[in-house]
């Protein structure tokens, strides 16, 4: 492919930082390019699994794959990590869901700067949980945000907006890889539309920003006397990870996958009301009914309710309650 033809964008030298696979989608379609990845950046390699072996970030392995150099530095407050950096004489630097802050120094180096892609339309929801939070708040569309970074957090001139909608099925799980998809379908395109200077830099609006904050384990577990709908949405947000629980016969059961139910009930929140077709455990809430579908017994895979009636007869018992707060 010639590079050089006037009908073609210039390639641009980039240094890419980023670690989970979501970043990697975003480098593996520069690599596709015609911009040239000259270094990636990445998290030191993290111990995981069962055995507790050190395991490479996605993109880690997908630099490695195409012999791309990588850099891993615990944080770039040493001169010398900054100075590889620096050294490397990028025109811009893509960063997504890299982990480590970047010295203003940095920031400020590249010809074109430095650009984030985060999951969320900004000033919404900035911070580390962003597509979780926005299935939580009932927000009926997310998206990508292309930024000019600077030294807060998620704080930068917005450059290029991508946007989709969140339905009633969706998980985090699917949300994450259709913002996967968006952003890296997007990303070639806003740095040639940035090297041409076609895009206007957006002053974010701090009257409406909102924080993502970090998910934690604790969140996971169910308060039945919620509403039906809110509860549908966190078993949703929460899928992956850490995944919405309840005690079943002090069990603490997984819920992998819940639908909204048009049962009422006058039974006490958290009680079985229903099991519909051997297909659903219809449980009543503060507000509504939810049906529950998939669950996971601890050391077991995920099964329906009908896969757990059949090895479990006597495990839901109408009326009784699941776990109580």
């Amino acid at each position: 492919m010639n590079h050089n033809s006037t009908d073609e964008p210039t390639g641009l030298r980039i240094i890419f930082a980023g670690t989970p696979e979501f970043a990697a989608r975003h480098l593996s379609a520069l690599i596709d390019s015609h911009h040239q990845v000259i270094a990636t950046f990445t998290q030191p390699d993290r111990k995981a699994g069962r055995g507790r072996k050190l395991q490479a970030s996605p993109v880690k392995q997908l630099a490695l794959e195409h012999e791309l150099p990588v850099f891993q530095p615990a944080s770039l407050k040493q001169a010398q990590d900054r100075e590889a950096l620096l050294a490397l004489n990028a025109d811009v630097m893509v960063v997504v869901a890299y982990g480590l802050i970047l010295p203003v120094e940095i920031l400020q180096h590249p010809r074109l700067g430095c650009i984030n892609v985060h999951a969320s339309l900004l000033p919404r929801w900035r911070g580390a949980a962003p597509i979780q939070r926005s299935i939580m708040a009932a927000d009926p569309e997310t998206g990508n945000t292309f930024m000019q970074m600077d030294k807060g957090l998620d704080t930068g001139d917005m450059l290029y907006k991508v946007r989709c909608p969140i339905t009633q099925e969706d998980t985090s799980a699917s949300l994450h890889d259709h913002l996967a998809t968006l952003g890296a379908q997007q990303i070639s395109t806003v740095l040639d539309d940035l090297n041409a200077g076609r895009l206007s830099p957006e002053v974010q609006d701090e009257a409406v920003v909102c924080y993502a904050e970090k998910l934690t384990k604790q969140e996971g577990q169910v308060d039945w006397q919620l509403p039906a709908t809110q509860i549908h949405r966190t078993i949703r947000a929460l899928n992956p990870w850490p995944m919405a629980y309840t005690q079943i016969q002090d069990q603490t059961v997984r819920i992998i996958q819940a639908e909204s139910s048009a049962q009422e009930s006058d039974l006490a929140p958290g009680s079985i009301v229903a099991i519909e077709n051997s297909e659903a455990l219809i449980i009543a809430t503060g507000e509504g009914c939810i049906a529950l579908k998939r669950l996971q017994f601890p050391g077991a895979k995920p099964l329906t309710v009908a896969q757990i009636l059949n090895a479990k007869k006597d495990l839901f018992v109408l009326g009784h309650l699941l776990s109580e707060l």
